[in-house]
Formats: C-alpha cells, structure tokens, sequence
C-alpha cells in the first residue's frame, strides 16, 4: 500500500510539474496514472490476503474492485480521466487529444484530479 501511495505522490507532482511547462496532454496522463496508483493503495488495504493488485488500468472497474460507490459525478469524472490513458497512447487518439488540451481544458481536469484524490486519500485513512 506505501509503495503505491508513495509512487502516486511523485506521479502527483509530475503532473504539476508537466502542467507548469505546457506539456499539458502528459500533465492530464500522469494525473490519470496518479490516481490509477491510489486506487491500487485502496485495493491493497481493502484485500490484505491478496494485496497484490490488479492489471488493471481503469479506474471506474478499479474503483468497484475496491467495493467503492461512485456518485454520478465522481463517475463522469472518472470517465473523462479515463480518456487520458487511452490518448496519450495511441496514435489515432492523440491528435484530437492534444487539440483538446488547452491550458484551461488541462486546469480544469487537474482540479477534478485534485478532488479525486483528496477523496482517495481520505478513504486510505479510514478504518475497514
């Protein structure tokens, strides 16, 4: 569980970093990647027998691995956070991507993965 929350924290402070310098389609990946880590922590902590986690890099199916319910606007968020792993890979993806990651666009998102992430963390503090 340390070994993911401590690779999301670093992960975290890429993104702002990558933001900073423009790079804001690689900002919006390694804030996907930040949160996919967190939800790999949950699993961890909610599954002490088999703490192992899953390949897994969609964070709605990681969420529900974890037994966590989604409000439907941590969902939709989740949704479009989930895009950023998928764009930044694949070559078709990537051109209508990077034409929809304006500075505002990448700000707006961060924000959402801000929010996600104080929630995550949050629910890693708490008792089973």
């Amino acid at each position: 569980m340390k070994y993911w929350i401590n690779s999301s924290d670093a992960d975290f402070e890429v993104m702002l970093s990558m933001y900073t310098s423009k790079h804001y389609h690689w900002s919006l990946f390694v804030g996907h990647l930040a949160l996919e880590k967190l939800f790999k922590a949950l699993y961890a902590k909610s599954h002490p027998q088999k703490p192992d986690a899953p390949f897994i890099h969609n964070l709605i199916i990681l969420a529900q691995k974890c037994n966590i319910q989604l409000d439907d606007d941590m969902f939709d968020k989740l949704t479009v956070i989930n895009t950023f792993n998928i764009a930044t890979r694949y070559a078709d993806a990537k051109n209508d991507f990077y034409a929809r990651c304006t500075k505002e666009y990448a700000q707006e998102q961060i924000n959402n993965i801000k929010e996600i992430r104080e929630w995550l963390k949050e629910k890693l503090t708490q008792e089973q």
